[in-house]
């Protein structure tokens, strides 16, 4: 039976890239290692130059991480802290990480990369073409059905449970929610779990006291407005991210309103402008850099041929209070 690269990586419990390096450079390899993978090839009959050559027709010893967002960049604040945990735990391996954009795509199909995590909305054209390179795919803030992806994803139903909660306990019963128009995944999971939760305390959702909005600041600002100026508006907002939340505290702010004496405001993600406000937004932090980090050791789990020890990681948020409510 003819094994591939792979059979030896499995066998040896190292990646592939540190295979090849075994042979063609084996000084780099800690002697532990390299017992390991010399043993793993003896067993498996292997030559070493056809490992090298197995390496080299199956193997680019390349990763990416694509983010999949509408007008997305990689200076995206969200997608940045991710960045960062992925490339904390690539930077420990032989592999090289590349990022871009969804629609850079074309560009990264060059480079012929291994595996790739996909952060986002990523579009079924996408998939379909990972998938048919035969790459392995590891979602982050995402889950994709009719597809078996292990996926990581902050716990959007407890930060918005942790959001009513803090509200609640600050004597509001007329909570409001501001929805966006982002991430489809992201956002009908926090719009669910806000009519779940408030039916859970027994609060009514007043008509005009759930209205959507594009997540930019021009956008949010109008559609709060509108919110405020109900005749029965409500004392609270919960934003469904930071960037709506801002826009809600400068409609407050143009309505003469007073935060939080007059409306409590808080959003979703913990970004850096929560501080930059006056007063300070109080959000529910979601731990990016560590949803980075779990999702590149999974992906480097499936490139050593490892089944990653869990399918799906959900990330606990946590409640950072300010000023704003």
């Amino acid at each position: 039976m003819a094994h591939t690269i792979k059979d030896v990586s499995r066998l040896s419990g190292v990646s592939t890239a540190t295979v090849s390096r075994t042979f063609s450079n084996p000084d780099s390899v800690k002697k532990a290692t390299r017992d390991k993978v010399m043993e793993a090839a003896r067993i498996l009959n292997y030559e070493p130059n056809a490992i090298a050559r197995s390496m080299k027709l199956q193997q680019t010893e390349k990763i990416a991480f694509l983010i999949c967002k509408e007008y997305g960049s990689i200076l995206d604040e969200f997608y940045a802290g991710i960045c960062d945990g992925i490339m904390a735990a690539t930077n420990r391996s032989d592999y090289q990480l590349l990022v871009s954009t969804e629609r850079d795509w074309t560009s990264m199909k060059r480079n012929q990369v291994d595996g790739v995590i996909l952060g986002g909305h990523a579009s079924l054209k996408l998939i379909q073409e990972c998938r048919r390179l035969d790459m392995r795919i590891v979602l982050v803030n995402n889950e994709v059905g009719g597809f078996d992806f292990p996926c990581v994803v902050a716990d959007e139903e407890m930060a918005v449970r942790l959001g009513i909660e803090h509200l609640i306990a600050r004597g509001h019963t007329r909570i409001g929610m501001l929805a966006g128009r982002f991430s489809p995944y992201v956002c009908e999971r926090r719009y669910n779990a806000f009519k779940s939760v408030m039916a859970e305390k027994g609060l009514p959702i007043l008509p005009g006291h759930v209205m959507i909005t594009d997540p930019d600041l021009s956008a949010s600002t109008e559609t709060a407005v509108a919110m405020m100026t109900q005749a029965e508006p409500p004392t609270a907002i919960l934003a469904a991210n930071d960037e709506i939340a801002t826009g809600t505290m400068k409609a407050a702010i143009r309505l003469g309103k007073r935060v939080p004496d007059d409306i409590a405001i808080l959003g979703i993600d913990d970004s850096r402008v929560c501080t930059a406000l006056e007063p300070e937004l109080t959000s529910v932090h979601i731990f990016r850099d560590q949803m980075g980090v779990e999702s590149a050791k999974m992906l480097l789990a499936l490139l050593q041929g490892k089944e990653p020890e869990e399918k799906r990681m959900v990330i606990r948020p946590e409640l950072i209070v300010r000023k704003s409510t």
